[in-house]
């Protein structure tokens, strides 16, 4: 897998951090756990259950020690998320990061938790308007 960084640019590795100072391209040749910096979410960010569920997700991504702590906050966020939420598609994105996570595909599930946030940011949006 080719990597294409901008200098001044953060790559997460193994939990070690990274930082290009000018731009540059890495290769990695083999199963590596990386996360890249416009990826990371800042803890002020995850504001909704998705957004934890990914924070939680980030921190195992970020430190592999996190796992026996993360794996477990990320799993009952999850639960909590799918007795919170109605919106079909909401409820299947979870059924299948739990999925992933349970197959060790963190990055995977990651991916699908960004694809959930407008969704969920929707449905909060649609939830405050019946409510007023």
């Amino acid at each position: 897998m080719n990597i294409t960084l901008r200098a001044g640019e953060r790559l997460f590795i193994n939990g070690a951090v990274i930082r290009i100072d000018r731009k540059a391209t890495i290769e990695l040749l083999n199963d590596v756990t990386f996360l890249l910096e416009n990826h990371v979410m800042q803890a002020k960010d995850a504001t909704t259950l998705t957004r934890q569920i990914y924070f939680a997700v980030q921190v195992m991504l970020m430190d592999p020690s996190a796992q026996p702590t993360a794996a477990p906050l990320a799993s009952s966020l999850i639960q909590t998320a799918l007795s919170a939420y109605r919106t079909p598609e909401i409820v299947a994105g979870l059924r299948g990061v739990a999925q992933s996570l349970g197959r060790g595909r963190n990055f995977e599930a990651m991916k699908a938790l960004r694809a959930l946030f407008s969704l969920e940011d929707a449905e909060l949006h649609a939830s405050k308007a019946s409510a007023a």
